[in-house]
Formats: structure tokens, sequence, C-alpha cells
């Protein structure tokens, strides 16, 4: 069997955008998850809904939506005007963006999950100890909520890697810019190129179920672990 040697450029852009996507989801999302978790605002599902939205909005429609803002008459395009650029659309910073949108409801909603597992109580025991709310949330909450937080990281990362219709929307099929894993698979069946094909989609498989094992040990553990 002969591969063309291109083959791995997919993958190393595709392991690229899925680390940073997942490094900006923890940075924004933990936040956004800890404001979901101890919040009394009444709309705060209304947020929570926002956030979720990705889950069940198709991806071309989302896709669509954002080749409009990224887009040279959209805020997009303003910000790439910034530096000399028509556009974000069909770029990897534009790739990074729409990933984030689109990955952010399967990392918030496990951290928020182990936010409200937490309860009050930790919190309030920090705050009798005079501990700080910005030392009580890292001492106290992160370590008690970590296993979101690796739920949540292992979520988007794969994800991310897993994404098509909102990927082939924004980023198009450039090689070496937005030419990611699921567009090589596809563009690789669409030439006949059926060996290159087969690799990429059993790595595929191969990674689909070290994730789905990963998360099953993660809960396993976690139901050992509480009291």
């Amino acid at each position: 069997m002969t591969l063309s040697g291109d083959i791995w450029q997919p993958v190393w852009l595709t392991l690229e955008l899925a680390s940073l996507t997942t490094a900006i989801l923890l940075l924004v999302g933990t936040p956004v998850a800890w404001w979901l978790a101890r919040s009394k605002r009444w709309w705060k599902e209304a947020v929570a809904a926002l956030v979720a939205i990705p889950l069940v909005l198709p991806p071309t429609v989302l896709g669509f939506y954002l080749l409009v803002a990224l887009g040279p008459n959209g805020p997009g395009g303003l910000l790439a005007s910034l530096w000399g650029a028509r556009t974000l659309a069909f770029t990897f910073p534009g790739l990074v963006i729409g990933s984030v949108l689109f990955s952010m409801p399967f990392v918030v909603q496990p951290i928020r999950n182990a936010f409200d597992a937490m309860g009050d109580r930790p919190m309030e025991a920090a705050a009798t100890l005079r501990a700080s709310p910005w030392r009580a949330f890292w001492t106290v909450a992160v370590p008690l909520a970590s296993p979101g937080f690796l739920t949540g990281a292992i979520l988007g990362f794969a994800h991310t890697v897993g994404e098509f219709g909102v990927v082939l929307m924004i980023g198009g099929n450039i090689p070496g810019k937005t030419k990611v894993l699921s567009i090589a698979i596809y563009d690789y069946v669409e030439t006949s190129q059926w060996a290159e094909a087969s690799v990429l989609a059993l790595g595929m498989v191969v990674f689909s179920f070290s994730v789905i094992l990963a998360m099953m040990l993660i809960e396993k553990k976690v139901t050992r672990l509480a009291p």
C-alpha cells in the first residue's frame, strides 16, 4: 500500500487546532461555568442555553453565520484589516474561532456540573478561614472540580478533532492552512484515494474508542472517590 507524502499534514494541523482550541476553551469556559454554577440571576439559564446551542444547531447553520461574521464585510474583516488582511474566513485563525464556539458546550457543561456538585459548603469553609474568593477558587474549587476539567478538556479536544461541517464552511479545503483531518478523509474519498482515507479513518476510530474509554474510566474513578 503506497501512501501520498502529504497524508500527515492534515493530522498535525488538526492536532494543532484541537490543542489551541482546548486551551482557549478552558481559559474562557471556566469563568463562564463558574458563573453559571454560582449565579442566582434568573436569566442565567438563557445564557446556558446560548452556550449549549451548538449541540442542536446544524453545523452548516453555525458555519454560515460564522462565514458572514468572519468575512470581509463582517467584524472578522474589520479585525483582519489591522494586519493588512481582508478576512478571517478560510484562515487558520478563523478555524480557531469557529472551533471555540462550536465546541464550547462540551467544555463548559462538564465544568459547570462539577462546580454544581461541589455545593456551597467548601467555599463557605474557605471563607471562614479568611481565604479570599480568588484564593478559595484556585485552592478549593478547582481541585474539587478537577474531574470536570479533565472531562471537558477531553471532550473539547475530541469534538474539535471530529469537526466537519463548521470547518468546511469557514475554512474550506486549503492544504497546510485549513485542510484538517475530517476534510482530508472526505477529499481522499472524493478522489478515490482509498488507502489514505482508510488510514485516516482507522485512526479516527481508534481515537474515538480511546476517548470513550477515558471518559468511562474517569467516571468510574469519580464514582469510587465520591462519599
